[in-house]
């Protein structure tokens, strides 16, 4: 009898589900991102729900003065809470990142929520800014004592080897391409579950979001070096 209740209990633990709020704006929405991340998971043989509270050109503190976001986590229980704004690479952004993350993370506080900051990324027109979007979301996270996914670091590195086809951009050249969005869900999925080997990802399965598979195992290296 024992050994069924715990068999019961082994049954129960591993089909809990991770509960994720995505906060932000369209660079999350864009291509369904966290939708992407729950197909990972899948893959992975983890049950990922995530629910989505993302409207265009929204800041953080435009979320906190709706208050839609206070009623939802009342109403549901989430393990995570990650927050997103605008590349916030001038004072103000980075103002806005800590303070108002600062008022989320109280409100996680109540529900034992951890937070976390998905660092974005700049526009290709202020790709110039883009080590200042970085420090800002890396300084913020430190504040906050929040997790940090650093999917705009990763982005930039990736950049930089111009060899890559599958572009992370699209053609208004801020939102993220399939591959851009990928490459959020697949790096929030690491720093969520490090020990998941994502080198054993195949290729096929993720081919509609990274058509080129150089491109595609060049990502899931940058993304394990994390």
């Amino acid at each position: 009898m024992k050994k069924l209740l715990y068999l019961l209990l082994l049954i129960s633990l591993s089909v809990q589900s991770q509960n994720i709020l995505f906060v932000g704006n369209s660079l999350t929405y864009t291509n369904d991102m966290p939708k992407m991340l729950e197909q990972i998971g899948k893959q992975n043989d983890l049950k990922i729900k995530t629910t989505s509270l993302c409207y265009p050109n929204y800041a953080i503190i435009d979320h906190i003065n709706e208050g839609k976001l206070q009623k939802l986590l009342q109403k549901k229980q989430f393990d995570y809470v990650i927050i997103q704004q605008g590349p916030s690479s001038q004072e103000e952004g980075k103002r806005m990142l800590i303070n108002d993350g600062a008022t989320i993370k109280a409100l996680c506080e109540q529900y034992n929520i951890q937070l976390g900051y998905f660092m974005v990324w700049p526009s290709k027109h202020y790709y110039n800014t883009f080590d200042k979007v970085i420090a800002n979301h890396e300084f913020a996270a430190k504040q906050n004592n929040a997790l940090l996914f650093p999917v705009g670091k990763i982005w930039k590195q990736y950049n930089e080897h111009e060899s890559n086809t599958s572009s992370l951009y699209t053609s208004d050249n801020f939102h993220p391409s399939t591959a851009g969005s990928f490459l959020a869900a697949l790096t929030i999925f690491h720093q969520l579950h490090p020990t998941k080997n994502i080198q054993q990802l195949p290729f096929k399965k993720y081919q509609k979001w990274v058509a080129d598979k150089g491109s595609f195992d060049f990502l899931i290296q940058l993304i394990q070096k994390q």
